[in-house]
């Protein structure tokens, strides 16, 4: 019988073998040659995403790089002129009506809090009630939990915007008597709230009467009512997670990553424990896509940027880890965007900072100083008037080019403000996603002036502002054709908007070459990665997705029909089959 300190290590064995074997022998991969083509039965679909050969028929592999690019006879020539014979080059065809584009990127999500909200999903939920029903009947479903009362219960996805809008409070969870007594920690669709049950507000207690950057909800009587926003989640208590649950949790999510043909995912927030994570999975062999991790900065440590080394090109090149996280605000959903005026529909706040504008210039410098790049999340007018300040008075008298500033959400900026992101030469990182489903509240939230800054992704890209587009996935659908279609219509997958047919501010709309460049080559220069990734081109990774229709051409409303048939990493199928 094995004891209770042998049972978690077979676990993770068992977890570590499985996951290892599904990455390492994706179904096609012993089928492709080392060296082979890609190629249309007629004309060029594959997209390079380069100005020089924007279109070809053929993309030739060697081993992880790429060989090639052209017409068949045009590679078979040179195929041959390097001393191979013809009948050495494996030649994979396309269905007709298939295209190939280069590896796409994510440039904004959350790799483990993906595998861990899908866990106990919420999204579904229209009323406080009905949520309170999923996590009872998460409850009942696990064994595990149902037993042992004083099992953490998690989950996300929650709401505010139901029919009735209110915050849910620790009574609405006491309600249901499977989950009364329980520890339930549930957070908010946009990742800036927890919902807390009267067990977790008792462990996490006491607590302060305020905190600077957060907000805890009290009720009538000044006690807290289970709902927290942005710096005060952090004064939450809740168990690390184990090495099984970040297992488990990485392997959900690169499962969905590589389906959806995504090859490279910026992470929008290493914590210790996610850093230490990938670090080990990255010296053993196991990331099966390419990570770009952002070093979440909490303003209450020590300074650290001088006493640690970035990460760069560890794993085979699958993880990079040079870039620090800062959060200037909170979001627009929970009323946590920082705004030069009040909200529209709440004249009694403007919102707030989560760090002191005095103690982000002070960081931000040294950050720049000590080599490493800065990405802040700002999400209301102010608060990116703030970041754009510190940001003009860091970066004087050095190289923007190798320190690549980033604005994570640039969500409302003042028309002053659009102008000076592209003049600082500050990436803009933007999720098209959010745009259509923040557009049926927007304007009441901020009113009819104001709201014309939201998503303004136009008139960022005009004024000169590289544009790097994520989805902040498990916020929203980590799927980048949802994005694609987002960033090029304005619509909801149905498509509507509040403005009609035409898009919900047309004038903001991208075409369809800028938002496959915002996913490729311009998301792989905001992770200094432009060099080998991001475009179709000899000497670069082979990294490219196949999809069963051109996305470039097609209807709109046939965009998100389209199927991955194909994600290949370093040349080898990571998912489907070439």
């Amino acid at each position: 019988m094995l004891s209770g300190f042998d049972r978690p290590r077979l676990v993770i064995l068992i977890l570590l073998a499985v996951f290892a074997a599904w990455f390492l022998s994706p179904e096609e991969t012993s089928s492709l040659s080392h060296s082979y083509a890609v190629c249309s039965s007629s004309g060029a679909r594959v997209y390079t995403v380069d100005h020089v050969v924007p279109n070809a028929q053929c993309l030739v592999v060697d081993g992880s790089l790429i060989l090639d690019i052209g017409s068949l006879d045009d590679i078979m020539e040179r195929w041959v002129a390097r001393g191979r014979l013809r009948s050495s080059l494996q030649i994979r065809y396309l269905d007709e009506s298939s295209i190939v584009v280069p590896g796409l990127s994510d440039s904004h999500a959350h790799i483990l809090e993906y595998g861990a909200s899908r866990q106990l999903l919420l999204e579904s939920a229209k009323t406080i009630k009905d949520a309170v029903a999923l996590v009872r009947q998460y409850i009942l479903d696990n064994d595990d939990i149902l037993n042992n009362p004083s099992k953490f219960v998690e989950g996300s996805g929650w709401d505010t915007s139901w029919p009735v809008e209110e915050w849910p409070t620790s009574d609405d969870l006491d309600m249901d008597p499977v989950v009364r007594g329980r520890p339930v920690i549930l957070q908010s669709k946009d990742g800036h709230a927890f919902w807390l049950s009267k067990e977790i507000c008792a462990l996490s207690s006491p607590w302060p009467s305020e905190i600077e950057g957060g907000v805890i909800m009290k009720d009538s009587s000044g006690n807290p009512s289970g709902v927290v926003l942005d710096k005060a989640q952090d004064l939450v208590q809740k168990p690390a997670p184990t090495e099984q649950d970040l297992l488990r949790h990485f392997s959900v999510t690169a499962k969905d990553v590589l389906s959806h043909g995504l090859t490279s995912v910026h992470d929008a927030g290493f914590k210790p424990v996610s850093l230490e994570f990938f670090t080990r999975q990255a010296a053993a062999g196991n990331l099966p896509f390419r990570i770009y991790g952002m070093r979440y900065f909490n303003e209450n440590d020590p300074y650290w940027g001088n006493l640690s080394e970035p990460i760069i090109n560890a794993g085979g090149g699958r993880l990079n880890a040079r870039s620090v996280k800062i959060f200037a605000d909170g979001a627009l959903r929970s009323g946590g965007a920082a705004l030069h005026e009040p909200y529209h529909d709440n004249p009694h706040t403007k919102g707030f900072m989560r760090v002191d504008p005095k103690v982000l210039a002070d960081v931000v410098s040294k950050f720049f100083r000590d080599g490493w790049q800065v990405n802040i999340h700002a999400i209301g007018d102010y608060a990116n008037g703030v970041v754009l300040d510190t940001f003009e008075a860091a970066l004087k008298d050095v190289d923007i080019t190798a320190l690549r500033p980033r604005l994570e959400h640039a969500q409302i900026l003042t028309q002053a403000d659009l102008e000076r992101v592209g003049k600082l030469g500050v990436i803009s990182s933007i999720q098209p996603t959010h745009a259509i489903s923040d557009m049926w509240f927007a304007e009441e939230r901020l009113g009819p002036e104001r709201v014309k800054g939201l998503y303004a992704f136009r008139s960022l890209l005009d004024h000169g502002s590289r544009l790097a587009i994520g989805s902040d996935f498990p916020v929203e659908d980590m799927n980048p054709l949802a994005g694609f279609h987002a960033a090029i219509t304005r619509l909801s997958p149905e498509g509507q908007s509040p403005n009609g047919p035409s898009g919900w501010f047309p004038e903001q709309r991208l075409t369809r070459m800028e938002a496959l460049r915002g996913m490729t080559i311009d998301a792989a220069y905001a992770s200094f990665t432009e060099d080998s990734l991001g475009s179709l081109v000899p000497g670069k990774r082979a990294d490219y997705v196949v999809l069963s229709q051109d996305i470039m051409t097609v209807p709109v409303d046939r965009i998100l029909s389209t199927k991955v048939q194909a994600t290949v990493v370093d040349g080898r199928v990571a998912f489907g089959q070439v």
